[in-house]
């Protein structure tokens, strides 16, 4: 049995080279058109981070979903978030830094929002899947040999899982979801649409 070819097609509305990374490795076929800067707009005051993920992942797969006329869009956004306050990405050195003082030998959680948005017909799924971490309790020093570099650079919260740093540990949740796609959540949100081009299995194969 070898690959299925299944209907719509998945485009992925992100610029994420992570994100994209996550997709391919995981076995989907896929397209990517990047939303534009609009769709990409801060937290409304009062807004809590779950409701903030929830609605830039599904303006992101709406501003894709403008500009083409056929597919499965998957809209994402992801922060970090410490006692209700919501850590995006940061805006230069000294944001990381505020970012890294916040969180350093504190649990705190990591949201991703995901939108499937298909099209046509604008039938949207939205959900929310959250990572519960604790980083080590850094010193400045530390803090300013990271800083250095710059791995911290378009990461929420100011720092990357994915790098293995060795001083941000998952204590509950999913992997993925911490680097800003939760594979196990996306394939649960599959299953209520049409298929899509995905590979079976190798070992799965006859």
């Amino acid at each position: 049995m070898g690959a299925t070819a299944w209907r719509p097609k998945l485009i992925l509305a992100s610029c994420s080279p992570r994100r994209r990374e996550l997709l391919a490795g995981a076995g989907y076929s896929f397209e990517v058109y990047p939303p534009t800067q609009t769709a990409e707009r801060g937290p409304w005051s009062g807004e809590d981070p779950a409701r903030f993920v929830a609605r830039l992942a599904r303006q992101k797969a709406a501003d894709v979903a403008s500009r083409v006329t056929r597919g499965l869009i998957l809209g994402c956004d992801t922060v970090a978030e410490c006692d209700g306050q919501i850590l995006g990405k940061p805006a230069g050195q000294d944001d990381a830094r505020r970012m890294l003082e916040t969180l350093r030998g504190r649990k705190h959680r990591v949201l991703t929002g995901l939108c499937l948005w298909q099209q046509p017909g604008g039938r949207a799924d939205v959900r929310v899947d959250v990572t519960t971490l604790r980083m080590d309790p850094l010193t400045r020093a530390e803090i300013d040999d990271y800083l250095a570099g710059s791995e911290w650079e378009g990461k929420a919260g100011a720092f990357g899982y994915q790098d293995r740093l060795g001083w941000v540990h998952v204590v509950e949740g999913s992997q993925s979801n911490v680097v800003g796609l939760p594979l196990e959540l996306l394939a649960e949100m599959l299953r209520d649409y049409e298929p899509i081009d995905l590979p079976l299995d190798p070992r799965l194969e006859a």
